[in-house]
This record gives C-alpha cells, structure tokens and sequence, in this order.
C-alpha cells in the first residue's frame, strides 16, 4: 500500500514537471523540493531597479529638503534670541556675575547662593504675595470683563464692527505710554480721577491711589485689567462665533434661555476657550513689568513689588545680574509650571 502511495505521488510530480515544461525523468522521480528550484522566478515587482536610487534625489527627499531650508532661518532665530538668553540666564543664576565681569570676563561659581539669598531677603515674601494678588485679581478682572463684553458684542446691533475696533486700543498702544497716562490720571493733586469723584461728592479726601500702601496694589490691578481686557474680547468673541445658533434654537425650544442657555450651551463649547485665556494669561501676567515700573516702580514701600519688578532692580538698579537672574529663574519655573497645565487641560480636551 505504502509502495503503491510512492508511485501515484512519483506520477503526480512527473505530470506537474512536464506542464511547466521541464524535463521528466522516469527512473529517478523528481521531488518537490527539486519542482520547487525548478520553478521560474517571479517577475521583480514593479517601479524597483537592481540600483536604489539616492534618498535626497528622491521626489520625498526634495521636498524634506526645502522644508528644512525654510524651517532654517526660524530655528537659528528661535535660538539666537530666546533659546540662548535663557540658558545664559539659567548659568547667570548660579554665578558671581556683576559690572567687574563685563572688563574682567571672569564670573566666579556661586552654586545656590544667589538663590539662598533672594528667597531669604526680606522684600521676596512681599513680592511673591504681591505677585500671587496682582495675576489672580488681573486674570479674575480681565476675564470676567471680557466675557461680559464678548457676550454683549454676539448680539448684532448698529456699529457693532466699529466699537470691538475700537476695544483694541488698549492693547495695541504700547504699555509704558499707557502707565504714562494713567499716571497722570491717577495723580492725587491735578489726577482727573480724583477731580470727578470730587465733583461728584463721592470722596471728601483726595486719595493717593499710586501713593497710598493699601492702595497702590488694587491701583496697579485696575490698570492692568484695562490693558488686558481687549485680549479676552478678541479670543473669547472668537469662541463664541464658532457655537452655531442651531443649538440656542433647539434649547430655547426647551425652555433653556438666557441664564440656562449660557450655561447648558455657552459654557461647555466655550471652555476649551476659557482655558486658553486663562492659562496664557496667566503667563502673560506674571512677569509684567512694564505697568509696574511706569506707575509706582514696586512703592511705595514695596507695596507693588513683584518678583518680576524685584528681579529689574536687582539687575539694572543694583547691577546684581546673578541674583536677578536667580529671581527670573524663578519666573521662568512659574511660568512653566502653568505652560505644563495647559497642555495637559489642552489634551484632556481633545481627548475628550
């Protein structure tokens, strides 16, 4: 029985041989392993040559290549004025680094010294409560000022276009010159503010508000909320156009409106939004410098100080480079923690 398999398999390869035109040999039967050499080669598959041709010949590559050529000048830029001045100033922090480097190049190691000393002086506990105060009450001020506006301005009526252009000056003059005109406004002798509230009969006193220690924090606050509160108009009315009116539609169907259709409709599609605005602000407002120095320069009494305005005078009042670079280390680590937050906020939102 086992002979007679032999044979009937021997015939069956035979038979394949002589279709594909091979030669049968009758007395020694070919195997399949002998079909299997014997068998033509399958054609190359189509598009590959005996050669590969050069990755940056290539369609792909050329196009890599004129990326990189424009990707280039924004790198080497990135890298001249932020990358560089940041890890000069990480390496600032811990050196001895004062006038005399500038002639003799020479900035001894310092360690944690620089820090040690500004988180142990008696202005830094001040600066960070002040610094804590201003960003809560700017951002709170700020966005709760633009919201109500961003609301007021989805509504179409006359001139609409032309007052949300006209809520862009403050952000767009410069902060110095604004602080410049604020001052003035809030002079307590010739101030205009001070001179309406008079007429008015609503204070007896003329109020320091730049001069006053209880004063000049909440002074420094409002101005900041008025040159922050177009930024909030700008990206939260923005949000508020990408909510299509179909949704207000079917909720007033269901009784949803005013107050219920802000917050059943407006506020879960307008978040992702708000916590942009937020955490950007936040940065933004942490190391403001410029409304600061401009009304009161951190007085009276270190009333307005921040570390932000601590870390400039260190530096360029006291000419103490590595100790203020220590401080805006700080900075830098404040804001990055909050940059952290909004990344992850950002992917739980697109997660979502």
């Amino acid at each position: 029985m086992a002979d007679a398999r032999r044979a009937a398999r021997a015939v069956g390869n035979a038979s394949a041989l002589t279709r594909r035109g091979l030669p049968r040999n009758d007395k020694h039967p070919v195997g399949p392993e002998a079909v299997r050499q014997a068998a033509p080669k399958s054609p190359a598959p189509p598009g590959r040559t005996p050669w590969k041709r050069s990755w940056w010949r290539s369609r792909r590559g050329r196009q890599h290549s004129s990326l990189l050529l424009f990707l280039i000048p924004a790198l080497a830029y990135m890298v001249a004025f932020f990358g560089y001045p940041v890890v000069k100033n990480v390496v600032m922090g811990f050196q001895h680094y004062t006038t005399a480097t500038f002639y003799t190049g020479q900035a001894p190691w310092a360690g944690f010294a620089n820090y040690t000393a500004v988180v142990s002086s008696a202005v830094f506990d001040k600066a960070l409560l002040n610094t804590v105060l201003f960003t809560v009450g700017s951002i709170a001020g700020q966005f709760l000022t633009g919201l109500a506006i961003a609301l007021f301005f989805r509504r179409r009526f006359p001139l609409n276009g032309v007052m949300r252009s006209l809520l862009l000056l403050p952000w767009l003059v410069p902060l110095i010159v604004s602080s410049a005109v604020w001052r003035w406004i809030l002079d307590q002798d010739n101030g205009v503010l001070n001179r309406f509230l008079g007429a008015l009969h609503l204070v007896q006193d003329r109020p320091g508000w730049l001069t006053s220690t209880s004063l000049a924090l909440i002074a420094v606050i409002m101005v900041n909320i008025w040159i922050g509160i177009p930024f909030n108009v700008a990206i939260l009315y923005g949000g508020l156009q990408d909510i299509p009116e179909e949704l207000y539609e079917a909720a007033a169907l269901d009784g949803a409106t005013g107050w219920r259709a802000f917050r059943h409709v407006t506020w879960p599609l307008l978040r992702p939004v708000v916590s942009v605005v937020l955490v950007l602000g936040v940065v933004y407002t942490v190391k403001v410098l410029d409304v600061i120095l401009g009304l009161t320069n951190g007085g009276p009494a270190n009333a307005t100080q921040t570390i932000a305005s601590q870390s400039y005078q260190l530096s360029f009042q006291q000419f103490d480079f590595g100790q203020g670079a220590a401080l805006g280390n700080i900075l830098i680590g404040i804001s990055l923690v909050f940059a952290v937050l909004y990344l992850r906020a950002n992917r739980r939102t697109v997660e979502q």
